[in-house]
């Protein structure tokens, strides 16, 4: 960073801290805003780890993003929420250390993008298959979970992943290089040189962020065509019921389209942008 060594303990602390109270507080916003699982929260507030962890490194970004999980889980819950200690603030926090190590590691703009695919892939089945096994079937010998066949759970634990990971991906895509730019021109001695020196418009690789919405956007939209036209469509109705699969199918088209359309929209505005230029 471009700052005095001894300011950095205390940018370190700051940052956490700001981290974790932004984070707490806008999880908590969206807390009630369930997945079609009935499980799972919508969570667009992760733009405020994954900033962080861009700009201050693993260590804030993990840090910020376990604790400010834990405070928000338990807020809602009324108590220290078990869930939260055993699944939520882990997965947080080896999620977001990595996506500041590889954003970190000579950052570019490509490396934010391989961050934010690999980061929300790993850390959300992480945290999903924590929830269901750690905490819903070790901890509490939750009926529900324990009368599900071992596919289903599989199946229940794949489903949070995918809803956590369409939910998330277009906001830390589009949101957080936004935000990041903004905090490179506003308080340039504590952002690095080479997140300053990187250009939006010039840099960002045009087919690697648009194809990474387009391609889950096209394997969501193909998951929604499997529960219509197979069998697996059969199998969520017989496990998880009518409500829950018409929710679920859904989240795939839907989220599909949007991805799709998003990642679509971006490729032909940046053609245009650089053409005008």
């Amino acid at each position: 960073m471009n700052v005095n060594n001894r300011l950095r303990p205390t940018i370190f602390l700051t940052a956490t801290v700001m981290n974790t109270v932004l984070y707490a507080m806008l999880s908590y916003a969206t807390s009630y805003i369930e997945s079609p699982w009935g499980a799972g929260q919508f969570r667009p507030a992760v733009i405020v780890p994954a900033f962080f962890a861009t700009i201050f490194g693993p260590l804030v970004g993990g840090i910020g993003a376990a604790l400010g999980t834990l405070i928000a889980d338990s807020l809602k819950h009324a108590q220290l929420y078990a869930g939260s200690y055993l699944a939520s603030a882990p997965g947080n926090f080896i999620g977001f250390f990595l996506f500041g190590y590889i954003a970190n590691k000579k950052f570019s703009w490509q490396k934010f993008i391989i961050a934010s695919e690999v980061t929300l892939l790993f850390a959300n089945a992480l945290v999903a298959f924590l929830y269901v096994y750690i905490f819903k079937v070790f901890y509490l010998a939750d009926p529900k979970y324990m009368g599900m066949s071992a596919s289903t759970q599989v199946f229940f634990s794949l489903g949070l992943t995918i809803w956590w990971y369409v939910t998330m991906l277009p906001f830390v895509l589009v949101v957080t290089p936004v935000l990041i730019r903004a905090a490179s021109s506003a308080f340039p001695l504590i952002v690095s040189e080479r997140i300053q020196h990187s250009s939006l418009r010039e840099e960002l690789p045009l087919k690697s962020f648009s194809l990474a919405m387009i391609i889950p956007g096209i394997f969501m939209i193909v998951l929604g065509l499997a529960t219509s036209l197979t069998s697996l469509g059969l199998f969520m109705q017989t496990y998880f019921g009518m409500l829950t699969f018409t929710l679920v199918q859904l989240m795939f088209y839907l989220s599909g389209a949007v991805l799709t359309g998003l990642g679509v929209l971006f490729y032909f505005r940046k053609i245009l942008l650089r053409k005008g230029n």
